[in-house]
């Protein structure tokens, strides 16, 4: 409940925010100061020998960045190059620099890394250092040309040559930094490339894109099998789950695709599932995330989950590939 008053304060400049907001000033300067330590050189950071695409945010909550994580890398793959993903693994009990394989879980690597190796099928590197995950990356598979990682705008210590900075349809907010609005730095600031939902651009000298979220026309199962969303129209109705950032999204879509829902279940973003306890109505099967999937269905292999899929402005790609030339990246051999 905390958490959806904010999110509701984070749209306006009402009272709640304006109590919060003498604390973000507090916030602002110790974003501030690690900024300007990096810049100064005081701070160091580390330049891999491949280039590297950061794609980020600079808003609380969820924006669609691994979405945009796996359509980056299927279209580096179709250009010829070998990319691979680091990433922090958000909400994993490790805290080693590991590959993740496709039978990692969720504990052991975090939730988005496991949806992004499986889903992919490119080498993905968890650490807390974005760098560590890097070089161990390219040492384990020295075939890689190309590094995005999933996340870590912030993360100075990782040099980038592509910054993608990726919002949902909430835009700034009410354009103040944390915890009085959703802001994690300043914006605008300097990226490469904006991708946004809704149809208002948040602004800033980068080039914007649009993008918009949608369903995948089918299922899956646990064993890979897809199920046409069609096919779930006739059932009695379902018991929805979702534990990422903006999960009345899913519901919503899920309506929107005729599947009938008995019942919804928000849960927090990356939520564990240790002590969930599954409605035992046996007339409702149970459908989740993909990102869901990765911790649920070794506990309940019978259901089923929809994919998230994004559809981008066609221009986005060949500015990506110009950034990409621009920034002095050599085009891959097949390319």
């Amino acid at each position: 409940m905390a958490e959806a008053a904010l999110q509701r304060a984070w749209k306006h400049r009402g009272p709640l925010a304006v109590a919060l907001w003498p604390l973000s000033l507090l916030y602002g300067l110790l974003a501030g100061t690690r900024r300007w330590l990096y810049r100064a050189r005081i701070l160091r950071s580390e330049r891999l020998p491949v280039p590297v695409i950061v794609v980020g945010n600079v808003i609380a909550g969820g924006a669609g960045k691994t979405p945009v994580t796996q359509a980056v890398v299927r279209h580096l793959q179709s250009r010829g190059w070998q990319p691979g993903i680091v990433s922090r693994g958000y909400g994993r009990r490790t805290t080693d620099c590991r590959e993740v394989l496709v039978d990692s879980t969720a504990a052991e690597v975090g939730d988005e890394p496991a949806l992004l190796a499986r889903s992919t099928g490119v080498p993905v590197f968890v650490a807390a250092r974005r760098a560590d995950a890097g070089r161990a990356l390219l040492a384990r598979h020295p075939g890689t040309d190309v590094i995005v990682c999933d996340d870590g705008l912030q993360h100075g210590a990782l040099a980038r040559d592509v910054e993608i900075c990726v919002f949902n349809d909430d835009g700034i907010g009410n354009g103040w930094l944390l915890p009085a609005g959703p802001l994690r730095e300043p914006w605008p600031r300097k990226v490469d490339l904006v991708l946004h939902a809704g149809t208002r651009p948040p602004g800033g000298a980068a080039p914007g894109f649009a993008l918009r979220r949608v369903l995948a026309p089918w299922a899956l199962r646990a064993d890979g099998t897809q199920v046409p969303l069609q096919a779930l129209q006739q059932a009695p109705g379902w018991h929805a789950v979702a534990a990422i950032a903006r999960p009345q999204d899913f519901f919503a879509m899920l309506r929107a695709q005729g599947v009938p829902l008995a019942q919804t279940e928000a849960l927090p973003d990356h939520y564990d599932f240790d002590s969930w306890i599954r409605n035992q109505d046996g007339r409702h099967g149970l459908i989740f995330t993909e990102k869901d999937a990765v911790k649920l269905w070794p506990r309940h292999p019978d259901a089923l989950a929809v994919p998230l899929q994004l559809e981008l402005d066609p221009a986005f790609w060949p500015a990506l590939d110009r950034r990409l030339a621009t920034a002095g990246a050599p085009r891959p051999a097949a390319a």
